[in-house]
């Protein structure tokens, strides 16, 4: 896994995980613009994985689980970051009584925050930290709430499971991801084809790379995922920032 170095987000931090149930966990500090430039707006591409988000501007603090996302959507940043926390999930960890499914392209925000702590699923909870993600999921565990199916991310990193049915595999992939196997596919490719693009390889050479079969099927996958085209990707507005990128184990081979 790896991040895009060629973000464009000013003050972020981003580190990948050892815990079975983290991708990674990311933070963009309270001061990031200051003095420096700030992006009128952010491209927020598609996304197979849900995440935790802590986000605190104007003294207030919100916490919410934010699910994966299909469609590109653009966030007016109003001169500023605020301060911003995630903890990215890993395909096939989800909590138990919030179903993946039904937080495709929307988000579930905690009832009731404080700069300390939030409520989630009736319990209050200590608000994490970049450095104690790993503590707090752990947390959440032991209390049977986080849960995960270990077949969804073999069979995502490309792994053929010989004692479940094709059919079988389907249901845990969408139980687990709320998405189907070709469309965290799609997606996947998409982000690597944002991220190769961003950092100045040609769209022919991106063709090849991610396992496109023309320019056209790379032109049609970035309009739908990403909402721009790839030269808008190589040579980006000047007030403009694209998502957080990382790349997962998610198998995009055609």
């Amino acid at each position: 896994m790896s991040l895009d170095r060629v973000e464009g987000i000013p003050g972020l931090e981003y580190r990948v995980s050892d815990s079975p149930y983290i991708e990674g966990v990311y933070r963009v500090g309270p001061d990031s613009g200051r003095g420096g430039f700030v992006p009128e707006r952010m491209v927020s591409v598609v996304n197979s994985n849900w995440e935790l988000l802590v986000w605190a501007s104007a003294g207030v603090t919100a916490v919410s689980v934010r699910g994966p996302e299909t469609r590109p959507t653009v966030v007016p940043l109003g001169g500023g970051l605020g301060s911003a926390f995630g903890v990215i999930f890993r395909h096939g960890a989800f909590l138990r009584n919030l179903p993946v499914g039904g937080l495709v392209d929307g988000t579930v925000s905690s009832p009731y925050t404080t700069p300390r702590s939030f409520v989630l699923q009736n319990t209050e909870w200590e608000i994490p930290t970049y450095e104690n993600a790993e503590t707090f999921v752990d947390r959440l565990v032991r209390a049977g709430l986080l849960v995960r199916d270990p077949l969804v991310a073999d069979v995502l990193a490309g792994e053929r499971p010989v004692l479940v049915t094709p059919r079988s595999v389907q249901r845990r992939v969408a139980a687990a991801t709320g998405l189907t196997q070709g469309m965290i596919r799609q997606i996947e490719r998409a982000r690597r084809a944002t991220m190769l693009l961003r950092q100045g390889v040609a769209a022919t050479d991106v063709v090849h790379l991610v396992g496109y079969h023309d320019q056209p099927h790379l032109a049609r996958s970035l309009t739908r995922f990403v909402g721009r085209t790839a030269t808008q990707l190589r040579r980006p507005d000047a007030g403009e920032m694209v998502s957080l990128l990382y790349k997962t184990d998610a198998d995009v081979a055609p």
